[in-house]
């Protein structure tokens, strides 16, 4: 079973006991999650799309750490005029393994 839900404004599509890395969220680790948003349910024989979400499923996930991702460089050049810039951000990620997928 896998489902697709939106979480901050992306998609991921998870299944239970996989681990997360999404934009960060408010919360202690160890606490629970619950997302209400699914786009797609699939059980293996039956699928269901929403429109735009499919009523009644929820996807729980428990947030295991709060942690900074890879650094990301971006650098501007112009060539024969000597500019270069460089600058870099570590984005704010929060780790979270799904414990269960499905209708509630």
């Amino acid at each position: 079973m896998f489902a697709i839900v939106e979480i901050s404004g992306k998609q991921y599509k998870v299944t239970q006991g996989q681990t997360v890395s999404v934009d960060r969220m408010e919360g202690d680790i160890g606490s629970l999650v619950t997302f209400d948003r699914v786009l797609l349910l699939v059980d293996g024989k039956k699928t269901v799309i929403g429109t735009p979400v499919v009523k009644n499923a929820a996807v729980e996930a428990k947030i295991i750490e709060q942690l900074k991702g890879k650094k990301i460089q971006i650098r501007r050049f112009k060539s024969k005029v000597r500019y270069r810039k460089t600058r870099g951000f570590r984005p704010q990620l929060t780790k979270i393994e799904i414990t269960a997928v499905g209708r509630s």
